[in-house]
């Protein structure tokens, strides 16, 4: 069991848990993850660990309430515990080489891309985070950011903060400003990851994307997670969860991220309904 010490609403549909977990804390590295179950007959779901504590002997959780399992995640409160935690699990992310970086984050991809950004701050390498919500009640972690980076760069798509349009429009701009990154690091929305792969390919820049398909396991047994990179199928549980961004097949793994979609929302309508008579689901 694993017992959650700190709660904390970044929105009203993103919440941040901090969970005693110290033989992981121990461990992990940035572009690694967990694979959680709420409770014995929970299903297991991935998630990204972003920020270890060592010293604390905890790690940090940041996840949107989309599903049934991050509900019945989200409803849990400081002092519960959660059944199984499994990690850290996959390969650490490699920044070998690096000079200066930016890191883009979408949406939720932040709270991916933030141990990212701290993880090269750390070692001497100037960041610039690039980040893009869809207006500025969404925005998450802008400070945490700025205390590891050169500048903070927000876009939103109704401008309500920062400017009007999309990371993209922000990469490139800085790119044709000279930047001179040599390294590109984007984690949110596959189609976000695929125009800034898009962009990159054209400035021969070295971009790394972290996928996030649908897991089971995270051993590489089941087999649910496979992506297409540079035509070769592999499991983002053990191969990953970081690629080269200029060789994953998106349209892909867009297509089998949508897979389970019709399940998901069936699952989420029985889960309200029987809120409503007052019974209990899952």
């Amino acid at each position: 069991m694993f017992r959650i010490t700190r709660k904390r609403a970044l929105h009203e549909t993103i919440t941040l848990m901090e969970i005693e977990a110290p033989y992981i804390a121990k461990k992990a590295q940035p572009g690694q993850f967990v694979m959680l179950r709420v409770h014995e007959m929970g299903e297991r779901i991935p998630l990204t660990i972003a920020d270890p504590d060592a010293e604390k002997g905890t790690i940090t959780l940041i996840f949107q309430n989309v599903g049934h399992t991050t509900e019945d995640l989200k409803s849990l409160d400081e002092g519960d515990c959660i059944r199984d935690i499994v990690g850290p699990l996959g390969k650490p992310t490699e920044y070998e080489g690096a000079k200066r970086a930016a890191i883009i984050g979408g949406g939720l991809g932040t709270a991916i891309a933030y141990p990212q950004a701290r993880a090269l701050h750390k070692i001497g390498v100037p960041v610039d985070v690039i980040l893009g919500f869809r207006n500025k009640e969404l925005i998450i972690l802008e400070d945490e950011m700025s205390k590891n980076a050169e500048a903070v760069y927000i876009a939103t798509d109704d401008g309500s903060n920062g400017r009007k349009g999309l990371v993209t429009d922000v990469l490139k701009e800085r790119i044709e400003a000279g930047a001179n990154y040599d390294l590109v690091i984007a984690i949110g929305p596959l189609i976000m990851m695929k125009f800034v792969c898009k962009l990159t390919k054209e400035y021969n820049l070295r971009t790394i994307v972290s996928m996030n398909p649908v897991m089971i396991d995270g051993t590489g047994m089941c087999g649910c997670c496979r992506v297409t990179v540079g035509g070769e199928m592999k499991f983002a549980c053990v191969d990953g969860p970081d690629f080269d961004g200029h060789l994953v097949d998106f349209d892909e793994a867009m297509r089998r991220s949508r897979m389970y979609a019709e399940q998901e929302k069936a699952m989420m309508q029985l889960r309200h309904i029987c809120k409503a008579t007052g019974e209990v689901v899952g």
